[in-house]
């Protein structure tokens, strides 16, 4: 029998990427409305319930959240805390085996049991909330997801077959959302999908993130929007336009390539061409002058030769890209590259990922270097250390560079300020108020 104490205290604990941080935001508003008391990531959870948000993408991700049902299954069987759920896409994908295994946990849901996750725990679902979230990121900047599940056939990935086939939200829908944030202190919105240029196509007939991010950018007190996953093909054009024109849009682009090898792109069933990404990136650069781009690459899918590799390190070292991120090739079972043989081996993966980032780190730099002199208006995420740590439009939270302040300036957590940069390493910069040095 669950004390009365115990019945109000949950902790959410998220794994993965940024989807599921908005999932677990929108559970937690639910939560709260049906009564209950809600922790995000607390180190130290002592008695209530506990619901795990997995991650079952790549092997990487899917270790961790095993490893932390495993550490939280210990916990509900020594009595330390009440109940036991999980959720997510670990546990849509892995269901079954996950119950015959793991008998701690008391239930497993899906990535779209909301509904049934607040029933078991005896709250009544509200639509009245729907776009209305706990925000657990910094208050200043959040997540907006546009859209769920994905069209694609990419070779490597798992998430259609996870989260089933794209399904858009209404402009309207978004827009209300976004008004909700800002009026909660928001100031920089994070557009999340697993592919934003799919956007509208379900619902509208057309591709329609330009008109999405015109309304978003367009809202009393949203300084910031920032576009994530962005799919080269059939890449939207006319988004570029509202970029270069809306002084609240940032000049940041996160589109990933994955690779440049015309043999391994087909392979990969990505549906562009070298040529065609080459084409793509200086159109973007011509229509956005100064554009920040992210990209993230991927080594060591099958059959993937040195040579194939090597021209995909003189496209990093041309293209010079703003922000990059690699990722070693994770064989998973439900996707069409599983058919094919994972024939590149774990230390030449490895390998190939630590050349592409040391040649990133040695770019970055070179870029970095060119922003000594320059002022940017800068948003603060926090102070740490003897440091403000902040943020130019050019870079996303968690994931890219920061500006680091000295303390002793009189700053904010939240609030803009005209930056000097100073000085300039790999993945940092240095920096003092505009005026101050």
């Amino acid at each position: 029998m669950l004390t009365k104490k115990s019945q109000q205290d949950i902790h959410i604990i998220t794994l993965g990427c940024s989807k599921n941080v908005v999932d677990s935001e929108v559970l937690s508003y639910q939560l709260k409305a049906g009564g209950y008391t809600v922790r995000h990531d607390s180190e130290k959870v002592d008695g209530g319930i506990v619901i795990i948000n997995t991650c079952g993408f790549i092997n990487d991700a899917k270790e961790e959240s095993i490893d932390t049902i495993l550490r939280f299954a210990k916990a509900r069987k020594a009595g330390k805390i009440d109940r036991l759920l999980v959720m997510g896409c670990l546990s849509q994908r892995y269901k079954p085996q996950l119950e015959a295994e793991i008998h701690e946990v008391d239930a497993f849901y899906g990535v779209s049991d909301l509904a049934i996750i607040l029933k078991d725990l005896h709250v009544d679902y509200r639509k009245e909330l729907v776009g209305e979230r706990s925000v657990t990121t910094a208050p200043h900047y959040a997540y907006l997801k546009i859209s769920e599940g994905c069209d694609r056939n990419c070779a490597f990935c798992a998430i259609p077959f996870i989260r089933g086939k794209h399904i858009s939200r209404t402009i309207e829908s978004l827009v209300a959302e976004a008004r909700f944030l800002v009026a909660g202190g928001v100031k920089e919105l994070i557009l999340i999908a697993q592919d934003i240029t799919w956007y509208g196509l379900d619902i509208y007939g057309r591709r329609a993130l330009a008109d999405l991010v015109h309304e978003l950018a367009a809202i009393p007190g949203m300084q910031w929007v920032r576009l994530h996953y962005a799919y080269p093909a059939g890449f939207p054009m006319d988004v570029l336009d509202v970029i270069r024109e809306h002084p609240a849009i940032c000049r940041y682009l996160d589109i990933p390539l994955q690779h440049i090898s015309d043999s391994v792109l087909r392979r990969m069933h990505r549906g562009h061409t070298a040529g065609q990404t080459l084409e793509l990136l200086q159109k973007i650069r011509e229509a956005v002058p100064g554009v920040a781009l992210r990209t993230t690459l991927i080594v060591g899918f099958p059959g993937e030769t040195n040579e194939d590799f090597q021209a995909l390190k003189q496209f990093v070292a041309e293209q010079k890209f703003e922000r990059m991120g690699v990722f070693t090739y994770s064989h998973e079972e439900d996707t069409p590259a599983y058919a094919l043989a994972d024939d590149v081996p774990e230390e030449v993966k490895q390998q190939r990922a630590q050349e592409l980032m040391a040649l990133q780190e040695s770019i970055s730099l070179e870029l970095n270097n060119r922003r000594v002199g320059s002022i940017y208006k800068t948003i603060i995420d926090r102070i740490e250390g003897d440091f403000w740590v902040g943020r130019t439009e050019y870079d996303s939270p968690e994931v890219d560079n920061e500006v680091l302040i000295d303390a002793s300036y009189p700053l904010m957590p939240g609030a803009f300020y005209q930056i000097k940069i100073t000085g300039a390493e790999a993945f940092d910069l240095y920096g003092v108020p505009a005026g101050e040095e």
